[in-house]
């Protein structure tokens, strides 16, 4: 499959870096299946037949693939040829315990699943550059650590401003001064706009390329756990929508942070504000826990009410993968369990 270059593939990184991170990763930042553990029996989603634990995110024409113990990602050039690059991976959790204890541990996966997917978006743009800079007969280069660094700031700090900064100030101009009644709107303001984000980015034909690329890798995780065949065969029949993506932690967020919110009543002064904002990590600690427990404790009706939103909002962020895109979650996959992804794939040594 030949892609051909384009100015909109050209400013696709842009696009990412600056408009769409936020959003893109508070959903794909937590595709971890260790990060939805708990909530594995749902009606029709078969049970792991393996104990490795995998999760991933779509990047620029590529897919990330993440395991216990590698972080593969697979992109494929415009002229049709795979590249691959593989990296050991240890989480922060495994190597300093006290990041691992409840309430802690959710606030650090989300960070570091955040450096992972922004790493592996850079390279997979890093890629797509390269063949413009090619044509252009002009050295390719890759992003720094300054830059990969500068876009996970950029990309937190935007991300906090449209979710919460921006639905918090709607609030207080429209001068509710109930405490409940203020949280009550400053939530749903907050979902509204999460919506209205969602909607407004699967128009751009770029992005339904990255939602479809979403799709094979979600297809692809659905065959690993049902022991199915890392084929192409054996990866077409399963869904797009997994009930472990990280869409439904992003709306217990929102639930959580709707409760948390209201404890803390109406914000009056800036350190108040400040308070709040100082609260976000602890929402997601909150959330993870939320999500853990859903299925070992309360079972499995309270796991399929907590995953149906983010099923439902999957009809937007996923969409169906041709043969090429499967072929590349595969590829990211195969790489990540360490098994054998075939010839023909170009690999790209580890920085």
């Amino acid at each position: 499959m030949i892609l051909p270059i384009s100015f909109s593939k050209m400013t696709a990184f842009a696009k990412r870096n600056f408009i769409q991170i936020p959003l893109f990763y508070a959903i794909r930042l937590v595709d971890s299946t260790r990060f939805i553990d708990a909530i594995r029996l749902l009606g029709g989603v078969p049970a792991p037949a393996h104990s490795a634990q995998v999760g991933g995110q779509a990047v620029i024409e590529g897919v990330m693939m993440r395991s216990p113990e590698y972080v593969s990602v697979a992109v494929r050039r415009p002229n049709g040829k795979i590249v691959l690059k593989r990296d050991k991976m240890q989480s922060w959790t495994k190597t300093f315990r006290v990041l691992g204890f409840p309430f802690v541990r959710g606030g650090v996966i989300l960070i570091e699943s955040l450096v992972l997917g922004v790493k592996a978006l850079n390279f997979s743009s890093d890629i797509a550059m390269q063949e413009i800079e090619k044509d252009k007969n002009k050295p390719a280069k890759s992003a720094s650590g300054w830059i990969i660094g500068s876009t996970v700031v950029f990309a937190f700090v935007l991300g906090l401003a449209l979710f919460f900064y921006l639905p918090l100030k709607l609030t207080e101009w429209m001068g509710i001064q109930n405490g409940v009644a203020f949280n009550l709107v400053d939530g749903g303001l907050r979902l509204a706009i999460f919506l209205l984000y969602l909607g407004l980015i699967s128009l751009w034909k770029e992005i339904r390329r990255i939602f479809e690329y979403h799709g094979a890798e979600h297809k692809s995780i659905f065959a690993y756990e049902a022991g199915r065949p890392l084929t192409l065969e054996g990866v077409k029949p399963f869904a797009t929508h997994h009930p472990r993506c990280g869409t439904s932690f992003l709306l217990v967020v929102m639930l959580v942070s709707l409760v948390v919110f209201v404890m803390l009543g109406r914000p009056h002064t800036a350190l108040d504000r400040l308070v709040r904002f100082l609260f976000i990590p602890v929402i997601g600690g909150i959330s993870y826990e939320i999500i853990k427990l859903s299925g070992k404790k309360f079972g499995k009706p309270l796991a399929q009410v907590l995953v149906a939103p983010g099923l439902w909002l999957q009809r937007i962020t996923t969409k169906e993968p041709d043969d090429g895109q499967i072929e590349i979650a595969l590829t990211a996959l195969k790489s990540a369990l360490n098994q054998d992804i075939g010839s023909g794939v170009e690999t790209v040594s580890a920085a």
